[in-house]
């Protein structure tokens, strides 16, 4: 720490939110939920691997940390769901983000990987810009 007052006082904010989280997580849990969307886009796990199929000439195999509990969701005429279970809120957070990561979603179809209830902003095309 340093010997400054006022930037002891600023660590205190931070602390006190993290300790916070962790209480948080070990009472009730985080969950995330992910969505698919895209025609083709699927995934499947098997245990923490999650095999994903999102339009590349290849399947991409993603191991989840085993402090993480996965489960995948496939229903017909629906966008395939990841649901991610956790205490750890930081650990969660960047496993989103690396599944993301995969497929981000772009803004002219709004096809990607997302949160579930997360709105895209979307694009409009080239017919729009016409002088």
């Amino acid at each position: 720490m340093t010997d400054n007052p006022k930037q002891r006082h600023a660590f205190h904010g931070l602390y006190r939110a993290l300790v916070n989280n962790m209480v948080v997580g070990v009472s009730e849990g985080y969950k995330k939920t992910l969505q698919l969307v895209g025609v083709g886009y699927r995934v499947s796990n098997t245990g923490n691997l999650l095999e994903f199929a999102l339009g590349y000439s290849h399947a991409i195999v993603f191991e989840v940390p085993k402090e993480i509990k996965v489960e995948t969701k496939s229903e017909r005429n629906q966008d395939p769901l990841i649901m991610l279970e956790s205490c750890d809120k930081q650990l969660l957070g960047l496993v989103c983000a690396k599944i993301r990561s995969f497929r981000k979603p772009e803004p002219y179809k709004g096809k990607g990987i997302r949160f579930q209830g997360e709105e895209i902003r979307r694009k409009s095309g080239k017919s729009a810009s016409a002088k």
